[in-house]
């Protein structure tokens, strides 16, 4: 090949050798949407704020909380399902939206797995029976004495159909052979508001909401979901320990965010989780509500939603629970 012509070849390698490369966009580059898929007030809230709160600095923009409640946390859900490759999406995955709701409706908008990513396990917490304390009884033996010996059982209220705390009731009522209406509210703060009020004798609500209420005297406490007591109430049984071992159930939130990030953009925001949670600050104001800090990474927490949809997919079949 003539020497002016093999030149003439190379003349685009020497120039692009020359040029940096393009450089990718810079993340974030605009504010993130944090949406809270349940109501103002409730366990999704709390936790999505403290979150927020911690991780918003660091990352250099400002974080949004949004509110966007509906249809057992489906309705946020389904708005980062349908939004794949945003990477200034984010959401509180929970129980509700990604372990019990696409099991509980007949067809549901999202597949809970191949339409999210999922990066971090935040935190867990009980299921808490909750009384009026003018309630006549003082232990859950006599609740449930209660509800035999009255036409009709006893109702208990929850923040939304299809939540943990739903299903919760539903086990109990089955364990223990007793009639439970349930009476499904929209957010915990109106279900609880008419607890307090006597316009409904029970609640079954998420430790870290009835928590102040309990300690305010202005609900008594019978009974929490976790095989074990809880550290925040010490002189409360467990279901399990009165006598109905099958009345087990965790409440679980997880960081989530939309499908078809790129592997930097998820390494950063698990990084920046797990800051988060180790922050001895964030974990004192975790204990002074009842959540214990979850450890779990983008595989395990994935592997966990997987095994409660197929949990709760039984016991909704099994107990014929249809949603609203």
């Amino acid at each position: 090949m003539p020497l002016r012509r093999r030149r003439l070849l190379a003349l685009p390698a020497i120039i692009g050798a020359g040029r940096p490369a393009l450089a990718q966009p810079a993340w974030p580059e605009r504010p993130i949407r944090w949406v809270v898929n349940f109501p103002p007030g409730g366990a999704a809230d709390t936790l999505s704020r403290l979150l927020a709160e911690q991780t918003g600095t660091g990352l250099g923009q400002p974080i949004v909380v949004e509110n966007r409640p509906g249809a057992g946390g489906m309705v946020g859900a389904d708005l980062l399902a349908k939004a794949r490759g945003d990477a200034h999406l984010v959401m509180m995955s929970s129980a509700a939206s990604h372990g019990i709701g696409p099991v509980l409706y007949p067809v549901a908008p999202y597949d809970p797995l191949a339409d999210f990513t999922h990066v971090a396990l935040v935190g867990t917490f009980p299921s808490v029976l909750v009384v009026n304390p003018g309630v006549p009884a003082q232990s859950l033996a006599g609740f449930l004495a209660l509800a035999r010996g009255r036409p009709g059982g006893l109702a208990f209220g929850t923040g939304g159909n299809g939540t943990m705390n739903h299903l919760t009731g539903v086990l109990l009522a089955r364990a223990a052979g007793v009639e439970l209406t349930h009476v499904p509210y929209r957010g915990s703060a109106p279900a609880l508001a008419d607890a307090m009020g006597g316009q409904i004798p029970a609640v079954m609500e998420s430790l870290p909401i009835a928590l102040p209420h309990l300690r305010a005297g202005r609900l008594r406490a019978l009974g929490t979901s976790e095989a074990a007591r809880d550290a925040a109430l010490p002189d409360v049984p467990s279901f399990a320990e009165a006598g109905f071992a099958a009345v087990q159930s965790t409440n679980w939130f997880g960081f989530s965010t939309t499908a078809g990030l790129p592997p930097a953009v998820i390494g950063r925001w698990q990084a920046a989780i797990e800051a988060a949670l180790a922050d001895a600050r964030l974990r004192e104001r975790f204990a002074g509500i009842g959540v214990v800090p979850g450890r779990m990474g983008p595989a395990e927490y994935t592997a966990l939603i997987g095994g409660e949809l197929t949990r709760w997919r039984q016991v909704i079949q099994e107990a014929g629970v249809r949603p609203d």
